[in-house]
């Protein structure tokens, strides 16, 4: 019976060192084709920066003037805001008080001209005064019940005046002499003539003045 012929060479193993499992990297961790260089951690190729090396950020390290980041203001994304305008009291009682003046003369030259008295003039006394006086001073309380007050006698003052005029004419004399001169007679005769709409007229001021503020604001 024959016997099997060996070969005549062994086979040799591949790359001396290496094992003959065909695996040319045996002697490297598995997987990690950087283990064997010093200071780097697998998978991490930056591992041997600085720590505290910018990581997405490049402004990290830098500051601005007195200790800010790039693109803030006090430590806030956004710029302080301007600070609220304060409200001109002062300056809207006065605004209300020349509105007052104006609207009295004009309301009764009106009356006077056509020898009585109209409610929607009344009403457009009280919103001028109540809007010049928001308007300048704002929705101030103190502003509301000046602008309230100044309505109320600028209507009553409009009234006198129309009430001057009509007796001024009447008389044949000047209108300042009958207004001036003789102011007390004219309030005397005033009370004697007032009715039921004359105070209705009186209270259309202060209301009108609430919404003319109103309105301003």
């Amino acid at each position: 019976m024959s016997q099997p012929v060996q070969p005549p060479n062994p086979p040799q193993q591949p790359y001396g060192g290496q094992p003959a499992d065909g695996n040319p990297y045996a002697n490297q961790q598995a997987g990690n084709p950087y283990a064997g260089q010093q200071g780097q951690q697998p998978g991490n190729p930056y591992a041997g920066q600085q720590q505290g090396a910018p990581t997405g950020n490049p402004f990290a390290g830098q500051q601005g003037p007195q200790g800010q980041q790039p693109g803030q203001f006090g430590g806030s994304p956004f710029p302080p805001a301007p600070p609220a305008a304060r409200n001109q009291v002062g300056l809207g009682v006065l605004a209300g008080l020349g509105a007052a003046i104006v609207a009295a003369i004009l309301y009764g030259v009106l009356a006077g001209s056509i020898e009585r008295e109209v409610g929607y003039a009344a009403i457009g006394v009280g919103f001028l005064v109540g809007f010049a006086a928001s308007k300048v001073g704002g929705a101030n309380p103190a502003v509301l019940g000046s602008a309230a007050v100044f309505s109320l006698a600028a209507v009553f003052l409009g009234q006198l005046v129309g009430m001057s005029m009509i007796l001024a004419d009447g008389l044949g004399v000047g209108f300042s002499e009958v207004f001036f001169d003789h102011f007390g007679d004219v309030i005397d005769i005033w009370k004697e003539e007032a009715d039921f709409m004359t105070y209705l007229f009186l209270l259309l001021g202060p209301v009108a003045a609430f919404g003319g503020a109103r309105r301003a604001g």
